[in-house]
């Protein structure tokens, strides 16, 4: 099992051969571990740690996020060649607090689980309903929900909705968007 939190520590010594046979502290747990730069992997008394040579070598050969490769796709380590900006759709939006700097922890792998950094603060009037099924439920001809809805809403209900006079439960809100979306309109 991997641990949520691992980082190691030691007294500083400017003669990086001196390294491999310290002993260092992770700063979470408070067991002591020797390191390593053999192998692929440490074990329970050894962490296996990645030399400057490496984190160089990786970051030469990291896939760009933000670039796409001759036929639109993400670029990987094998993509050769010019490499063009990726298209992007928003898909949903969360708003995420300041604390989620601590991101960097996790690429570092100091963090484990991205979400034990993430604060994320939600907005009733952003939500999906809100935004795109609302819309298309007000913008749909009332004849057409009534028939749709076959009895599980009223029309002077589906009016309230649309009307915004009544808050939706989230079942109905559920059954408007799986309505809008056999209809085609989300």
């Amino acid at each position: 099992m991997v641990p949520q939190h691992f980082q190691l520590v030691a007294p500083y010594e400017k003669d990086p051969a001196r390294w491999l046979t310290m002993s260092w502290l992770d700063r979470h747990s408070t067991k002591q571990f020797q390191i390593t730069i053999a192998g692929d992997s440490g074990d329970r008394k050894t962490a296996r740690v990645s030399t400057y040579h490496e984190m160089i070598d990786d970051y030469a050969h990291h896939p760009e996020s933000k670039c796409a490769d001759a036929s639109g796709q993400p670029s990987d380590r094998q993509t050769v060649g010019l490499l063009y900006r990726r298209h992007v759709s928003i898909e949903s939006i969360h708003r995420i607090g300041k604390e989620s700097n601590s991101l960097e922890e996790v690429d570092a792998g100091v963090e484990h689980y991205v979400e034990n950094v993430y604060t994320e603060y939600t907005n009733p009037l952003r939500t999906d309903w809100v935004r795109s099924v609302l819309p298309a439920v007000q913008a749909e001809k009332l004849s057409v929900l009534v028939k749709e809805c076959e009895g599980r809403l009223s029309r002077r209900a589906l009016i309230d909705i649309r009307a915004e006079r009544s808050t939706t439960h989230p079942k109905n809100q559920w059954f408007l968007a799986s309505v809008m979306k056999k209809l085609s309109r989300l």
